[in-house]
C-alpha cells in the first residue's frame, strides 16, 4: 500500500503557543478507512512510535503523531508545564491536525495515548472529546507502578512551588520498558529521551489523575485499554480502577502476560498493533 509520508510544525493556542513538531502517515485517500492521533508518554516522542505507525497504516490506519510540549522535536523546556492543562491545549491541536486529514477521504477518527500520553488522551477527551470515534490507550499513566514514600511526595510538593524546574532523576533504562535488547539499548542511546521528572508536571499530573477518576463515569467514547501485566512504570491497578469507572458500556480490559510498560516496542508489538488496528476498523 502507498503511503504519504508528513512532517512539520504547528504553533499552539492560537499562534502563540510553542511550536509543536507532529509527522503523520497515510495511506491513498481511497484506502484510509480511519485517521488515529497519536500521543507519546512522558520523556518520549513520536518518532519512536514509526514502527507501529507502519503497521497501522499497512491496515488502512493513517496516523498522526504529535511530539507535545518539551519533548522530541518541539519547543519548551524538556518536561515542564506550569498547569496540566497546557498539555490538553496540545492534544487539542493533534485534533485539528487528524481532523484536516480524514477530511478529504470521510474517515472516522481516533484518538490514543501511551503512558503519560494516556493521561492527556484521557483527560481530552472527558474535557472536549471533539468527534473521536474510540479512545486507545496503552499502560496510561492513572497511577505509579511502584509505591512512591511518602517523604519523597511531601518533597515534590514543596519543590513544586518553590523551585518548579527541579528535575528528579526518572530512573528508568531500557530493561525497565522492554525484553527487547535492541529496542532497550535504542532506549537508553536516545538523545530526545531525557531523564529527569520536573517537579512542577509531576504535581499538576497528580491532579490530573485524580480529575481523571473524578470525571471517568462522563466518557462518551469506547475505549481500549491495554496493559503490560508485568508494567513497573503505570500501574494496571490504577488503569483497571479507571477502566471499570469509565462511562461508556463498550470498552474492552486487554492485559497482557509478562509485558513491561511499552508493550508497543516488546518483540510482540505486531499483534498488538493488529489488536488495535481490528478494535478501530471494526467501529468505523
Amino acid at each position: 500500500m502507498t503511503a504519504k509520508f508528513e512532517e512539520g510544525t504547528i504553533k499552539g493556542r492560537e499562534g502563540g503557543g510553542p511550536a509543536l513538531y507532529f509527522r503523520a502517515r497515510l495511506p491513498a485517500a481511497t484506502d484510509t478507512k480511519a485517521v488515529l492521533g497519536l500521543l507519546h508518554g512522558y520523556a518520549d516522542h513520536a518518532e519512536r512510535y514509526d514502527h507501529v505507525v507502519e503497521e497501522l497504516v499497512a491496515r488502512g490506519v493513517g496516523v498522526v503523531a504529535l511530539d507535545m510540549r518539551g519533548h522530541g522535536r518541539s519547543e519548551g523546556p524538556r518536561g515542564y508545564c506550569e498547569r496540566f492543562d497546557e498539555f490538553l491545549s496540545d492534544a487539542q491541536e493533534l485534533g485539528k491536525l487528524v481532523d484536516e486529514r480524514a477530511k478529504p477521504s470521510g474517515a472516522a477518527t481516533f484518538l490514543f495515548g501511551h503512558s503519560f500520553g494516556g493521561l492527556v488522551a484521557t483527560m481530552s477527551m472527558l474535557t472536549s472529546p471533539r468527534e473521536y470515534k474510540g479512545l486507545l490507550l496503552s499502560g496510561p499513566f492513572f497511577g505509579l507502578g511502584l509505591e512512591v514514600p511518602a517523604l519523597k511526595v511531601l518533597a515534590g510538593k514543596v519543590a513544586s512551588r518553590l523551585v518548579p524546574k527541579l528535575g528528579l532523576p526518572i530512573g528508568l533504562t531500557g530493561k525497565d520498558v522492554t525484553h527487547d535488547p535492541e529496542r532497550a539499548r535504542a532506549y537508553e542511546a536516545d538523545p530526545l529521551v531525557f531523564k529527569a521528572a520536573k517537579a512542577r508536571w509531576f504535581t499538576e499530573t497528580q491532579a490530573a489523575q485524580a480529575d481523571a477518576f473524578a470525571r471517568a463515569g462522563a466518557l462518551s467514547v469506547p475505549l481500549l485499554e491495554l496493559f503490560g501485566a508485568a508494567d513497573h512504570v503505570a500501574s494496571p491497578a490504577a488503569g483497571k480502577r479507571f477502566f471499570d469507572a469509565a462511562g461508556h458500556s463498550d470498552k474492552t480490559w486487554a492485559p497482557k502476560a509478562d509485558l513491561f510498560h511499552e508493550i508497543l516496542n516488546e518483540p510482540s508489538y505486531k499483534e498488538i498493533c493488529a489488536e488495535m488496528a481490528d478494535w478501530i476498523l471494526a467501529r468505523v
